[in-house]
Protein backbone atom coordinates (compact mmCIF):
# COMPACT_ATOMS: atom_id res chain seq x y z
CA UNK A 1 0.00 0.00 0.00
CA UNK A 2 1.85 3.07 -1.35
CA UNK A 3 1.69 6.57 1.14
CA UNK A 4 -0.32 9.76 0.50
CA UNK A 5 1.54 12.93 0.17
CA UNK A 6 0.37 15.07 3.24
CA UNK A 7 0.77 18.63 3.35
CA UNK A 8 0.59 20.21 6.78
CA UNK A 9 -1.09 22.94 8.56
CA UNK A 10 0.63 23.32 12.04
CA UNK A 11 -0.85 25.40 14.94
CA UNK A 12 1.62 26.21 17.60
CA UNK A 13 4.94 25.74 17.48
CA UNK A 14 5.76 25.87 21.16
CA UNK A 15 8.26 22.50 22.68
CA UNK A 16 6.05 19.65 21.04
CA UNK A 17 5.68 21.82 17.69
CA UNK A 18 9.71 22.55 17.20
CA UNK A 19 10.07 18.91 18.10
CA UNK A 20 7.86 18.08 15.18
CA UNK A 21 9.32 19.86 12.68
CA UNK A 22 13.03 18.52 13.66
CA UNK A 23 11.77 14.79 13.77
CA UNK A 24 9.77 15.62 10.64
CA UNK A 25 13.38 16.96 8.62
CA UNK A 26 14.67 13.28 9.73
CA UNK A 27 11.82 11.35 8.54
CA UNK A 28 11.87 12.16 4.33
CA UNK A 29 10.60 9.02 3.73
CA UNK A 30 7.35 9.88 5.30
CA UNK A 31 6.07 11.91 2.32
CA UNK A 32 5.04 14.96 4.46
CA UNK A 33 6.20 18.37 4.83
CA UNK A 34 4.73 21.31 7.03
CA UNK A 35 3.32 24.19 4.28
CA UNK A 36 2.47 26.51 7.02
CA UNK A 37 2.47 27.06 10.51
CA UNK A 38 0.29 29.45 12.41
CA UNK A 39 1.00 30.80 15.79
CA UNK A 40 -0.53 34.23 17.78
CA UNK A 41 2.32 36.07 19.21
CA UNK A 42 3.95 37.99 16.43
CA UNK A 43 7.41 39.51 18.27
CA UNK A 44 8.21 35.62 19.74
CA UNK A 45 12.07 35.08 18.64
CA UNK A 46 11.68 31.19 17.35
CA UNK A 47 14.17 28.87 15.78
CA UNK A 48 13.05 28.86 12.34
CA UNK A 49 12.76 31.69 9.96
CA UNK A 50 9.40 34.20 9.97
CA UNK A 51 8.63 33.63 6.54
CA UNK A 52 7.66 29.66 8.07
CA UNK A 53 5.07 31.12 9.89
CA UNK A 54 1.29 32.97 9.52
CA UNK A 55 -0.92 34.62 12.02
CA UNK A 56 -4.35 34.13 10.31
CA UNK A 57 -5.84 30.76 10.74
CA UNK A 58 -7.76 30.72 7.61
CA UNK A 59 -4.22 31.17 5.79
CA UNK A 60 -4.40 27.22 6.73
CA UNK A 61 -7.83 26.54 7.34
CA UNK A 62 -8.72 27.62 3.37
CA UNK A 63 -5.69 26.58 1.73
CA UNK A 64 -6.95 23.52 -0.38
CA UNK A 65 -3.40 21.99 -0.77
CA UNK A 66 -2.94 21.30 2.92
CA UNK A 67 -4.81 18.08 3.85
CA UNK A 68 -3.91 17.65 7.30
CA UNK A 69 -3.97 19.88 10.42
CA UNK A 70 -2.15 19.09 13.48
CA UNK A 71 -3.18 21.28 16.13
CA UNK A 72 -0.89 21.26 19.11
CA UNK A 73 -1.80 24.90 20.82
CA UNK A 74 -2.74 25.21 24.78
CA UNK A 75 -5.93 27.04 24.53
CA UNK A 76 -8.34 24.00 24.73
CA UNK A 77 -11.26 26.29 23.48
CA UNK A 78 -9.49 27.94 20.60
CA UNK A 79 -8.11 23.99 19.75
CA UNK A 80 -11.82 23.06 19.17
CA UNK A 81 -12.45 26.15 17.19
CA UNK A 82 -9.54 24.84 15.13
CA UNK A 83 -10.40 21.31 14.94
CA UNK A 84 -14.28 21.68 14.14
CA UNK A 85 -12.99 24.15 10.93
CA UNK A 86 -10.54 21.63 9.70
CA UNK A 87 -12.69 18.89 10.25
CA UNK A 88 -15.52 20.62 8.24
CA UNK A 89 -13.18 21.63 5.42
CA UNK A 90 -12.47 17.51 4.76
CA UNK A 91 -8.54 17.85 6.52
CA UNK A 92 -7.86 14.89 8.48
CA UNK A 93 -6.82 16.33 12.09
CA UNK A 94 -3.92 14.96 14.82
CA UNK A 95 -4.51 16.73 18.16
CA UNK A 96 -2.63 16.16 21.03
CA UNK A 97 -4.79 18.21 23.52
CA UNK A 98 -6.93 16.05 25.77
CA UNK A 99 -8.68 18.65 27.52
CA UNK A 100 -10.75 19.63 24.12
CA UNK A 101 -11.25 16.08 23.07
CA UNK A 102 -12.26 14.73 26.62
CA UNK A 103 -15.17 17.83 26.87
CA UNK A 104 -16.50 17.27 23.41
CA UNK A 105 -15.57 13.87 22.81
CA UNK A 106 -19.39 12.82 21.02
CA UNK A 107 -19.27 16.10 19.40
CA UNK A 108 -15.53 15.10 17.29
CA UNK A 109 -16.90 11.57 16.97
CA UNK A 110 -19.97 12.91 15.31
CA UNK A 111 -18.06 15.30 13.07
CA UNK A 112 -15.54 12.61 11.77
CA UNK A 113 -18.56 10.40 10.46
CA UNK A 114 -20.57 13.28 9.27
CA UNK A 115 -17.45 14.61 6.86
CA UNK A 116 -15.82 11.19 6.87
CA UNK A 117 -12.39 12.28 8.10
CA UNK A 118 -10.46 10.89 10.66
CA UNK A 119 -9.01 12.65 13.81
CA UNK A 120 -5.89 10.76 15.63
CA UNK A 121 -4.90 11.77 19.23
CA UNK A 122 -2.26 9.40 20.17
CA UNK A 123 -0.39 11.84 21.74
CA UNK A 124 -3.26 13.17 23.93
CA UNK A 125 -2.69 9.96 26.15
CA UNK A 126 0.65 9.38 27.50
CA UNK A 127 2.83 10.92 25.03
CA UNK A 128 5.21 8.29 23.24
CA UNK A 129 3.20 4.97 24.67
CA UNK A 130 0.98 3.61 21.77
CA UNK A 131 -1.73 2.57 24.22
CA UNK A 132 -4.90 4.10 22.14
CA UNK A 133 -3.68 2.01 18.98
CA UNK A 134 -3.62 -1.07 20.96
CA UNK A 135 -6.67 -0.82 22.89
CA UNK A 136 -8.29 -0.05 19.47
CA UNK A 137 -6.48 -3.10 17.19
CA UNK A 138 -5.27 -5.59 19.79
CA UNK A 139 -8.40 -5.51 22.40
CA UNK A 140 -11.37 -5.05 19.69
CA UNK A 141 -12.10 -8.91 20.19
CA UNK A 142 -10.71 -9.18 23.46
CA UNK A 143 -13.14 -8.98 26.95
CA UNK A 144 -11.46 -6.07 28.59
CA UNK A 145 -11.72 -6.51 32.19
CA UNK A 146 -9.83 -3.23 33.41
CA UNK A 147 -7.30 -0.81 32.58
CA UNK A 148 -5.13 1.38 35.40
CA UNK A 149 -1.94 3.13 34.84
CA UNK A 150 0.32 6.47 35.43
CA UNK A 151 -0.95 8.31 32.79
CA UNK A 152 0.84 11.98 33.91
CA UNK A 153 4.07 12.23 33.43
CA UNK A 154 4.68 15.37 35.42
CA UNK A 155 2.81 14.29 39.10
CA UNK A 156 5.00 11.12 38.35
CA UNK A 157 8.43 13.13 38.41
CA UNK A 158 7.08 15.23 41.42
CA UNK A 159 6.11 12.09 43.13
CA UNK A 160 9.82 10.66 42.50
CA UNK A 161 11.55 13.43 43.32
CA UNK A 162 10.03 13.61 46.76
CA UNK A 163 11.18 9.66 47.08
CA UNK A 164 14.02 9.62 45.55
CA UNK A 165 15.66 12.88 46.70
CA UNK A 166 13.30 13.43 49.87
CA UNK A 167 12.76 16.88 48.36
CA UNK A 168 9.87 19.25 49.16
CA UNK A 169 6.72 19.29 47.56
CA UNK A 170 7.12 22.74 46.21
CA UNK A 171 11.01 22.26 45.53
CA UNK A 172 9.81 19.08 43.49
CA UNK A 173 7.47 20.91 41.65
CA UNK A 174 9.64 23.93 40.58
CA UNK A 175 11.80 21.13 39.37
CA UNK A 176 9.07 19.71 36.90
CA UNK A 177 8.17 23.33 35.92
CA UNK A 178 11.99 24.65 35.13
CA UNK A 179 11.97 21.04 33.18
CA UNK A 180 9.49 21.73 31.28
CA UNK A 181 7.17 18.53 32.75
CA UNK A 182 4.56 21.03 34.54
CA UNK A 183 2.97 24.60 33.99
CA UNK A 184 3.57 27.92 35.79
CA UNK A 185 -0.31 27.33 36.87
CA UNK A 186 0.02 22.95 37.33
CA UNK A 187 -3.03 22.36 39.29
CA UNK A 188 -3.96 20.77 35.69
CA UNK A 189 -1.67 17.69 36.34
CA UNK A 190 -1.53 17.96 40.13
CA UNK A 191 -5.03 18.56 40.46
CA UNK A 192 -5.05 14.93 38.89
CA UNK A 193 -7.48 16.76 36.01
CA UNK A 194 -4.93 15.71 33.60
CA UNK A 195 -5.28 12.15 34.48
CA UNK A 196 -8.61 12.42 34.50
CA UNK A 197 -9.25 14.17 30.77
CA UNK A 198 -6.96 11.20 29.93
CA UNK A 199 -8.80 8.49 31.66
CA UNK A 200 -11.96 9.53 29.91
CA UNK A 201 -10.95 8.93 26.62
CA UNK A 202 -9.36 5.33 27.16
CA UNK A 203 -12.27 4.59 28.78
CA UNK A 204 -13.93 5.09 25.09
CA UNK A 205 -11.26 2.99 23.57
CA UNK A 206 -11.43 0.35 26.37
CA UNK A 207 -15.47 -0.02 27.01
CA UNK A 208 -16.99 2.14 24.64
CA UNK A 209 -17.86 3.77 27.26
CA UNK A 210 -18.14 7.93 26.63
CA UNK A 211 -18.05 9.76 29.62
CA UNK A 212 -18.63 13.77 30.46
CA UNK A 213 -15.37 14.99 33.10
CA UNK A 214 -17.91 15.43 35.74
CA UNK A 215 -19.33 11.73 35.83
CA UNK A 216 -15.46 10.73 36.62
CA UNK A 217 -13.71 11.77 40.06
CA UNK A 218 -10.40 12.83 40.61
CA UNK A 219 -7.95 13.59 43.54
CA UNK A 220 -4.63 15.05 42.85
CA UNK A 221 -1.72 15.23 44.36
CA UNK A 222 -1.59 18.34 45.41
CA UNK A 223 -2.55 17.83 48.98
CA UNK A 224 -0.64 14.85 50.16
CA UNK A 225 1.79 15.71 53.67
CA UNK A 226 4.45 14.56 55.67
CA UNK A 227 2.13 11.90 57.78
CA UNK A 228 1.62 10.25 53.98
CA UNK A 229 5.07 10.53 52.69
CA UNK A 230 6.24 8.60 56.07
CA UNK A 231 3.72 5.69 56.31
CA UNK A 232 5.03 5.10 52.54
CA UNK A 233 8.41 4.86 53.79
CA UNK A 234 8.27 3.01 56.63
CA UNK A 235 5.88 0.02 54.91
CA UNK A 236 8.18 0.41 51.51
CA UNK A 237 5.91 1.80 49.56
CA UNK A 238 5.41 4.19 46.78
CA UNK A 239 3.09 6.96 46.21
CA UNK A 240 2.00 7.20 42.51
CA UNK A 241 -1.35 9.03 40.92
CA UNK A 242 -3.11 6.05 39.27
CA UNK A 243 -6.00 6.41 36.45
CA UNK A 244 -8.07 3.37 36.65
CA UNK A 245 -11.23 1.86 34.84
CA UNK A 246 -12.80 -1.66 35.45
CA UNK A 247 -16.02 -4.05 35.27
CA UNK A 248 -17.15 -4.51 38.39
CA UNK A 249 -18.84 -8.07 39.16
CA UNK A 250 -22.42 -6.53 38.53
CA UNK A 251 -21.41 -5.56 34.39
CA UNK A 252 -20.80 -2.26 35.50
CA UNK A 253 -17.66 0.38 35.00
CA UNK A 254 -15.80 2.60 37.76
CA UNK A 255 -13.42 5.16 36.78
CA UNK A 256 -11.63 7.35 38.94
CA UNK A 257 -8.43 8.94 39.46
CA UNK A 258 -6.76 8.73 43.30
CA UNK A 259 -3.04 8.78 44.39
CA UNK A 260 -2.20 4.89 45.44
CA UNK A 261 0.26 3.20 47.43
CA UNK A 262 2.07 0.87 45.25
CA UNK A 263 4.68 -2.03 46.78
CA UNK A 264 7.69 -3.28 45.14
CA UNK A 265 5.39 -6.60 43.38
CA UNK A 266 3.16 -3.89 41.56
CA UNK A 267 4.56 -3.26 38.28
CA UNK A 268 3.58 0.24 38.82
CA UNK A 269 6.40 0.57 41.27
CA UNK A 270 9.61 0.76 39.11
CA UNK A 271 7.76 3.40 36.72
CA UNK A 272 9.90 6.69 37.81
CA UNK A 273 10.84 10.04 36.67
CA UNK A 274 8.79 11.91 33.40
CA UNK A 275 7.83 7.72 32.43
CA UNK A 276 4.12 6.54 32.11
CA UNK A 277 3.04 2.96 32.50
CA UNK A 278 -0.23 1.20 31.84
CA UNK A 279 -1.82 -1.84 32.77
CA UNK A 280 -4.43 -3.99 31.07
CA UNK A 281 -6.23 -7.05 31.95
CA UNK A 282 -8.26 -9.37 29.63
CA UNK A 283 -9.88 -12.40 29.62
CA UNK A 284 -7.95 -14.54 27.15
CA UNK A 285 -4.77 -12.75 27.19
CA UNK A 286 -4.21 -11.78 31.14
CA UNK A 287 -2.17 -8.71 32.00
CA UNK A 288 -0.12 -6.26 29.83
CA UNK A 289 1.94 -3.90 30.72
CA UNK A 290 3.16 -0.54 29.01
CA UNK A 291 5.81 1.89 29.50
CA UNK A 292 6.83 5.14 27.92
CA UNK A 293 7.91 8.59 27.98
CA UNK A 294 5.02 10.87 29.54
CA UNK A 295 6.11 14.00 29.14
CA UNK A 296 8.87 15.91 26.91
CA UNK A 297 8.94 17.96 23.55
CA UNK A 298 10.72 14.79 21.37
CA UNK A 299 7.88 11.75 23.19
CA UNK A 300 5.03 13.84 22.52
CA UNK A 301 6.17 14.90 18.55
CA UNK A 302 6.66 10.80 18.41
CA UNK A 303 3.38 10.01 19.19
CA UNK A 304 2.18 13.15 17.32
CA UNK A 305 4.73 11.67 14.22
CA UNK A 306 3.10 8.21 14.84
CA UNK A 307 -0.64 9.51 13.58
CA UNK A 308 0.55 11.72 10.74
CA UNK A 309 2.29 8.26 9.47
CA UNK A 310 -1.19 6.34 9.81
CA UNK A 311 -2.71 9.26 8.25
CA UNK A 312 -0.18 8.43 5.51
CA UNK A 313 -1.84 5.01 4.64
CA UNK A 314 -5.32 6.50 5.65
CA UNK A 315 -5.70 5.24 9.08
CA UNK A 316 -8.40 6.56 11.13
CA UNK A 317 -10.07 5.09 14.44
CA UNK A 318 -13.25 2.45 14.13
CA UNK A 319 -14.69 2.84 17.39
CA UNK A 320 -15.37 -0.67 17.39
CA UNK A 321 -16.59 -0.82 20.91
CA UNK A 322 -18.56 2.13 21.00
CA UNK A 323 -20.21 0.63 18.32
CA UNK A 324 -21.21 -2.19 20.10
CA UNK A 325 -23.32 -0.35 21.92
CA UNK A 326 -22.91 -2.47 24.98
CA UNK A 327 -25.07 0.44 27.57
CA UNK A 328 -23.18 0.31 30.00
CA UNK A 329 -23.61 1.90 33.21
CA UNK A 330 -20.54 3.82 35.45
CA UNK A 331 -20.61 3.41 39.16
CA UNK A 332 -19.49 5.57 42.07
CA UNK A 333 -20.41 2.50 44.70
CA UNK A 334 -17.32 0.54 44.30
CA UNK A 335 -15.62 -0.68 48.04
CA UNK A 336 -11.94 1.07 48.18
CA UNK A 337 -9.70 0.56 50.74
CA UNK A 338 -7.88 3.90 51.77
CA UNK A 339 -5.82 5.97 54.02
CA UNK A 340 -7.66 9.30 55.20
CA UNK A 341 -4.79 12.16 56.67
CA UNK A 342 -7.18 14.17 58.97
CA UNK A 343 -6.91 16.80 61.97
CA UNK A 344 -6.67 14.89 64.77
CA UNK A 345 -10.45 16.29 66.12
CA UNK A 346 -12.05 14.96 63.44
CA UNK A 347 -11.42 11.29 64.18
CA UNK A 348 -14.57 10.49 65.32
CA UNK A 349 -16.92 11.66 62.84
CA UNK A 350 -14.93 10.53 60.18
CA UNK A 351 -15.12 6.28 61.16
CA UNK A 352 -18.62 6.67 60.28
CA UNK A 353 -18.11 6.94 57.05
CA UNK A 354 -16.01 3.39 56.52
CA UNK A 355 -17.63 0.25 56.16
CA UNK A 356 -14.44 -1.56 58.19
CA UNK A 357 -11.35 0.14 59.48
CA UNK A 358 -8.24 -1.56 59.98
CA UNK A 359 -5.95 1.17 61.58
CA UNK A 360 -6.28 4.22 63.47
CA UNK A 361 -3.58 6.56 64.50
CA UNK A 362 -3.34 10.50 65.80
CA UNK A 363 -0.51 12.86 66.71
CA UNK A 364 -0.78 16.13 68.44
CA UNK A 365 -2.86 17.31 65.57
CA UNK A 366 -3.60 15.27 62.68
CA UNK A 367 -3.93 10.95 62.27
CA UNK A 368 -4.90 8.72 59.67
CA UNK A 369 -7.37 5.78 59.59
CA UNK A 370 -7.16 2.72 56.95
CA UNK A 371 -9.98 0.99 55.81
CA UNK A 372 -12.43 0.04 53.60
CA UNK A 373 -15.12 2.66 52.37
CA UNK A 374 -17.17 3.47 48.87
CA UNK A 375 -15.62 5.63 46.07
CA UNK A 376 -19.52 7.65 47.29
CA UNK A 377 -18.62 8.51 50.56
CA UNK A 378 -14.81 9.91 49.60
CA UNK A 379 -16.30 11.69 47.36
CA UNK A 380 -18.54 13.45 50.21
CA UNK A 381 -15.34 13.81 52.61
CA UNK A 382 -12.84 14.90 49.91
CA UNK A 383 -15.49 17.53 48.67
CA UNK A 384 -16.22 18.90 52.13
CA UNK A 385 -13.02 19.99 53.50
CA UNK A 386 -9.87 18.80 50.94
CA UNK A 387 -7.35 21.17 52.73
CA UNK A 388 -7.48 19.45 56.06
CA UNK A 389 -7.82 15.76 53.82
CA UNK A 390 -5.85 13.53 51.79
CA UNK A 391 -6.89 10.00 50.36
CA UNK A 392 -4.13 7.81 49.18
CA UNK A 393 -5.92 3.80 48.03
CA UNK A 394 -4.32 1.12 49.67
CA UNK A 395 -6.88 -1.37 47.30
CA UNK A 396 -9.74 -2.00 45.32
CA UNK A 397 -11.92 -4.64 46.12
CA UNK A 398 -13.35 -5.76 42.52
CA UNK A 399 -14.09 -9.15 43.17
CA UNK A 400 -16.35 -8.40 46.03
CA UNK A 401 -19.78 -7.29 45.76
CA UNK A 402 -20.21 -3.66 45.78
CA UNK A 403 -22.34 -1.86 48.28
CA UNK A 404 -26.27 -1.96 48.04
CA UNK A 405 -27.14 1.63 46.62
CA UNK A 406 -26.00 1.68 43.49
CA UNK A 407 -25.07 5.34 42.00
CA UNK A 408 -25.30 5.01 38.63
CA UNK A 409 -24.64 7.21 35.12
CA UNK A 410 -26.11 6.12 32.06
CA UNK A 411 -24.05 6.07 29.00
CA UNK A 412 -24.17 8.50 26.15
Amino acid sequence: MSRKNLNIGLFGFGCVGYGLYEVLEKTPGLKANIRNICVKDKNKTREIGAENFTYDKNDILNDEDINVVVELIDDADAAFEIVVAALKKGKAVVSANKKMIAEHFTELLELQREYNVPLLYEAACCASMPIIRNLEEYYDNDLLESIEGIVNGSTNYILTKTFAENLSYDAALKQAQDNGYAESNPILDTGGFDAKYKLLILLAHSFGYIANPNDIYNIGIDNIGKLELKYAREKGLKIKLVAQAFKTPQGTLSAFVIPKFVGSDDRLFTVDDVFNGVLTKTSFADTHFFVGRGAGAHPTASAVLSDISALSYDYRYEYKKIYQEENLLLSNEVALKVLLRHKKEEAESLKEYFDTIEESYANHDSGYITGNISLENVKALHSGNPAERSFILLNVEKEKETLAHESLIEAN
